[in-house]
Order: C-alpha cells, then structure tokens, then sequence
C-alpha cells in the first residue's frame, strides 16, 4: 500500500487527519513559524529551571530559588547575563569560521522541531489547519539531516579556535555524533516499516490504535541510547568533560556565541523528545485508559495537552540521568556505539522484515517471532560471556608485537607513559630531586637539605 493510500484510509477513520499543509495563508503560516520559535525558547528557559532544580533535589541542595517566584526567571537572568558578558575573540583563531560556527548550531536546531505535529487539524480564525509547522514524504530525515549539519558547527568551532582542547572535543563530537546517528537512523527503519511513511503525521496516524513503543520495543530502546549520545549530556558528554578538555569545543567562547551552543544543546534536547514522542509514544493522540474512556480527547486543542505530558517526561527522563550515572569512558562509549547498537539494530531490522514478509504469505508468525527471539538471547549471552572472559580490552598485560615479554608487566610499556620515580620535580621553590632515596625520607629531612 502506498503512504498516500495509507493517508487516506487513516483520514477515512478520522477525518481530523486530513492534511492542509500548503493551503495556509501566509499570516497562518508564519504565526506557526514564530510559536515554534517562542515555544522552543520558553522550553529552554524552563528546562534550565527544572534541571537545576530536580538535580539539587537529588543532591539535597535547595536550587534556583532567587530570581523571581520559586527561581522561576533564573533562566532569563542567566541569559541577560551571558548577552550583556564582554564578547573575547582569542588572536590567533580564524575569525569568520570562529563566528559561523555556533550559528551553523543552532539554526539546524531551530529548523528540525518544525515538522513535529502538536495535535490534529484545529480551527484557528476560521481556517482549518493542522497543528504542525509543516510535513515532508521524508520528514524524519530531515530531523537527520538537520542534526549531521550542527555536527559542522561543533568541528568548526573546535577548529577554529586554534586550541588543542576545543580541537579535540571537536572530533570527539563529530565520531560520537556520528557513530550515534547511525544506530539512530536504523532505530528509525522498523517504525518506517510499520507506518509505511516516513512522514511524521502518517506515522502517528498510523499508531492510532496501538502505539509503536509496544510493537516495536527493541527500536524505542536503541533510540533512547542513542538520543542521549546524540545529544551530548551525561553519561555520554565525552566532548566537554572539564577533567579532561576544560569545555571541549566550545572552551574559547563567550558571551552571545556560548550562549547560542548552549541554546542548542537545550533544543536538541527538546526536539530528540518530541521526535521519540512522535515516533514511538502515539504523538499527540491520548493514552489508552482516557481515549477509551473519553471520546473528544484526540479532537480539538486538547491533544496539545498529551504531546506536552509526554515530551516533559523524556526531558525529565534526561535530567534524571544527569543526576544519576556518571560519565563512562570515551573507548567504552565508542564500542557501544558501534560493537553493540549497529549490530544490534541491524539484525533488529532484518527480523522484523522478514516477520512482515512472512505475514503477508499467510505464515504463523508467532513460532517464528518465538524461535528468533531465542536465537538472538542466546547469542547475546554468549556475546557477553566472550567479553567479560577476553577482559575489558584496553590492553592492560597484553604483549604487543615488537615488545620484551619482560616489559609486559611494566604498566608504561604499550600504554600510557609513566612518570620515571628518580625524575625531578618542584618541592616549595627550589626544584628537588625525588630519587628513590628522597620517596621514604621523613619531611623534615627534605626541607633541612639534608637530600
């Protein structure tokens, strides 16, 4: 079945879902722009709020609670801050690509929330339309697109900057963000399957009886993993981890051009919710138990009502994991990306293929969905036993080629270089020798001279 037949028999069983996007006047059309725009500010401002206050209450601290009523406009204050903060551009970084590059982030962010249906058609002044910025045959994609282009503005930022740190929390986005969205697309396929579109409203027409977080539980998995490596926070905020590489790609910015890295990094967080809203959790449409129960819930503006409950859970979801796990390591997330999630929806997709192949040859498809399952269990088990008896692979006692079989017990050798024991260092002003002589001598010996 083609989408557009698919379209018209889910507008058939409901006539709300009659699209009317390009029929807009242009005041209609640019009035969704300018809420779009207004509602991912706002959501930014509120998200800073919530966080800071879910995670002090996680920690036992207090939180925002100045700045307006209950902390409130703390969010706002911080902004005026950063606009009104002395805009410092280093000498030696390249000055044209040092400035496009936090707007080559947040303009693909702004861009990808636009094709995220809010609710059903609704009147506005008299003119039936539906409550979404627009729709495209290939909408997610674009969501995809989008996100591959604020890759740019990460390494550019790095680039430019001239700084080893911002240099190499450049590329470390750039391979993270990649390995992620490739694990993240393939989470997409199954959906495209089961809604046979890959526009945004088909596909949460096509989730109007059962939604697609039940039938299609493995892909929401990969995707919320994923998500969370998409969108650079904890536990996957490899790129800007202080420890290591001060603030990662952004570390020469101030003022406006950190601001708007951090606006993105906000509306990331805010489109990647409503994009597994809408792919997984039914869109706008209400849970089960209330439209059962209650007929109007999926007609007029109450929709809009159900799509904000379930996009403040997932950004709930992501503040609870801030405040919960801590950060892994850069070789670990890697291999999750690519030895774990890739393998994993593939073979996810080539299962739920053949699955819909079957059923439309008539065959039994529950012994088959059955046996694969058991197939992949076993599999997996033995993946993990193989890993957990090989080690952790990061090299610890191994011997490479071209190395002593005495050196292997040498934690300097194949690895990270140690600091020699009888090497010089500073004690107090003058530099001092820390010989093997010196590591057991009491502190007072040290300090008279005596060494």
């Amino acid at each position: 079945m083609s989408p557009h037949s698919l379209v018209a028999a889910a507008a058939a069983k409901d006539p709300t879902l009659e699209t009317s996007f390009g029929k807009d006047p242009w005041w209609l059309i640019g009035g969704k722009v300018l809420v779009i725009f207004v509602f991912l500010v706002l959501t930014v401002l509120l998200s800073m709020w919530v966080e800071r206050r879910v995670i002090g209450r996680m920690q036992l601290r207090v939180g925002p609670n100045r700045a307006g009523p209950f902390g409130l406009l703390q969010g706002l204050a911080d902004g005026v801050k950063l606009a009104l903060k002395e805009d410092i551009v280093p000498r030696q970084v390249d000055k044209i690509v040092f400035i496009l590059a936090p707007i080559m982030s947040a303009v693909p962010a702004f861009i990808s929330f636009i094709i995220i249906p809010f609710g059903p058609n609704v009147s506005v002044f008299g003119h039936q339309t539906a409550l979404q910025g627009t729709d495209l045959p290939v909408a997610v994609l674009l969501v995809l697109a989008m996100s591959s282009m604020g890759v740019y503005g990460i390494v550019l930022a790095g680039w430019s900057s001239m700084s080893p740190y911002s240099l190499l929390g450049g590329l470390r986005s750039s391979a993270q963000v990649i390995s992620y969205e490739i694990a993240m697309g393939l989470s997409f396929v199954a959906v495209f399957l089961f809604a046979g579109s890959m526009s945004t409203s088909d596909i949460v027409a096509a989730q109007h009886n059962k939604w697609f977080v039940v039938l299609l539980a493995p892909s929401f998995i990969v995707y919320v993993i994923t998500m969370m490596g998409e969108s650079n926070r904890i536990p996957f905020d490899l790129p800007e981890g202080e420890g290591e590489l001060v603030g990662g790609f952004h570390t020469e910015y101030s003022s406006l051009k950190f601001a708007m890295f951090f606006l993105a990094e906000y509306i990331n967080l805010a489109t990647l919710s409503a994009l597994a809203t809408t792919l997984f959790l039914g869109g706008w449409r209400a849970p089960a138990p209330i439209s059962t129960v209650w007929e109007g819930a999926n007609a007029g503006w109450w929709p809009v009502l159900w799509f904000l409950a379930k996009l403040w859970l997932f950004i709930f979801f992501f503040i609870w994991l801030r405040g919960s796990l801590p950060r892994v390591r850069y070789d670990q997330l890697m291999k999750l990306g690519w030895k774990v999630l890739m393998p994993f929806s593939l073979g996810w997709i080539l299962l739920v293929s053949t699955v819909k192949a079957l059923r439309n040859e008539g065959y039994d498809v529950q012994k088959i969905f059955i046996g694969a399952a058991v197939v992949a269990a076993v599999v997996l088990v033995a993946t993990v036993i193989w890993e957990t008896l090989r080690g952790d692979g990061d090299g610890e006692g191994e011997i490479v080629p071209g190395m002593d079989r005495d050196a292997a017990g040498d934690p300097a050798a194949g690895g990270f270089p140690v600091p020699p024991m009888d090497a010089p260092h500073y004690h107090g002003r003058g530099l001092r020798s820390a010989g093997p002589s010196t590591i057991n001598t009491p502190p007072e010996e040290v300090t008279s001279g005596t060494h």
